[in-house]
């Protein structure tokens, strides 16, 4: 087994560490985040950082780059207010991972690949057409982090969009039905199967304390 210190970490090739501290955390949510600017060019971006805050009220976040450079995501969400997120599937990933390339600001990445813009509801940030999971989010708060510059950006979800084969009937997403892939590092994809279910925990009767 290969063992890293902290040391170790420091001295290592910058893109050996990137890879390699990318991809320790274990496998990471693929989606991807539609805006627009104030005048009206979209923008898709693909993201491996949105996580659950919190479900009432219903709250999702996701980490920024540092803003020393324009980040037409951000700007874009700071601008408007809105934005969109959705699943990365199996049928997408070349197209969604280009995104992750550097375009000036006056291009879109929806005319750079084959992702199509969406629209719903008269809902200002764009959707990506066929996504299976789809969100309209709207800006909440944000905190600079201190330690790395990024910002932890949250949102709350407007409309949430789910086909009707992948919602069970307790209200799990079963994203295996959709083919949802996951990220492994920067570049590493992979579309996951569900394997099983497990009931709510509850402590084993041996290890419960009792009121004497």
């Amino acid at each position: 087994m290969t063992e890293f210190s902290s040391d170790d970490l420091d001295q290592l090739h910058h893109l050996y560490r990137i890879n390699l501290i990318n991809s320790c955390s274990g496998y990471k949510s693929a989606n991807l985040i539609g805006t627009k600017s104030l005048d009206g060019k979209s923008n898709v971006a693909v993201f491996s950082s949105i996580t659950h805050m919190g479900s009432n009220p219903a709250l999702l976040g996701f980490f920024l780059r540092p803003t020393t450079v324009l980040r037409n995501t951000y700007h874009n969400i700071k601008s408007t207010g809105k934005y969109t997120i959705n699943h990365i599937h199996d049928e997408i990933i070349d197209d969604a991972h280009h995104t992750s390339a550097k375009y000036s600001e006056d291009i879109s990445e929806f005319d750079a690949t084959k992702l199509v813009e969406d629209y719903k509801d008269n809902f200002l940030a764009p959707f990506v057409k066929g996504c299976p999971v789809q969100l309209a989010m709207s800006y909440v708060e944000e905190y600079p982090i201190k330690a790395n510059n990024t910002i932890l950006l949250i949102g709350k979800i407007d409309k949430l969009y789910v086909p009707d084969n992948l919602l069970e009937k307790d209200g799990f997403i079963n994203l295996s039905k959709g083919k949802v892939a996951a990220i492994n590092g920067l570049d590493g994809y992979t579309v996951p199967k569900l394997k099983t279910r497990l009931e709510y925990q509850r402590p084993k009767p041996q290890f419960e304390k009792t009121n004497e």
